[in-house]
């Protein structure tokens, strides 16, 4: 880090914006395989927080590589500098007093826990999203296990490179066995009885 820059405070708290908003901020990570559901669960969640007049935003890990991380690949360092770059940019959605849902594999326990470390013990939601390797390559939505298989990816998640479980998730939801409305309607009811909202 340079010695020639200052952090300069914003002239409005993050508590007057979650006043102004009506609501706490907060992250929600969504964690697991390619394919177990977190972008449909993370913008199903969101429909719903935005129907109930919260603000919020989903950062969807291809979405994010298409511009802020384009530089990255998917080397284990790339991986790790993917998931540092996104937990600076949710704390700023919690700082701005928005709730920010945030789906990316994020294989690795170490990079989730130095997220979690950003942010105050109420602002960080830890959500696995369960789903079995089998389940996962039948959906396949990308076709990437496929191509993973045939030798056309290398360090593909769950096929020859790590994902390492949460060991102590606020939540863990199954996508293999609920439907996507059952698993939208389990997180709202966490949310509404931690008074998250």
């Amino acid at each position: 880090m340079s010695a020639n820059i200052t952090w300069h405070a914003s002239s409005i708290s993050k508590s007057e914006r979650r006043l102004r908003n009506g609501h706490h901020s907060f992250v929600i990570w969504f964690t697991g395989l390619s394919g177990s559901g977190k972008s449909t669960l993370a913008n199903a969640v969101a429909g719903r927080l935005f129907d109930d007049h919260l603000q919020s935003y989903v950062l969807d890990g291809d979405n994010i590589r298409f511009g802020l991380n384009k530089d990255l690949g998917f080397s284990e360092r790339d991986r790790k500098e993917n998931i540092r770059r996104i937990g600076e940019v949710a704390k700023l959605f919690v700082d701005s007093g928005s709730v920010v849902l945030t789906a990316f594999i994020s294989p690795y326990k170490e990079d989730r826990r130095a997220v979690r470390e950003l942010l105050k013990a109420d602002e960080f939601i830890e959500i696995f999203v369960k789903c079995s390797i089998d389940e996962c390559e039948k959906r396949d939505p990308k076709g990437l296990y496929q191509k993973a298989r045939n030798g056309e990816i290398k360090a593909f998640t769950g096929i020859n490179a790590p994902y390492e479980e949460p060991d102590k998730p606020e939540m863990i939801i199954d996508t293999e066995h609920f439907t996507i409305d059952q698993c939208v309607n389990q997180i709202i009811d966490y949310l509404k009885a931690n008074k998250f909202i």
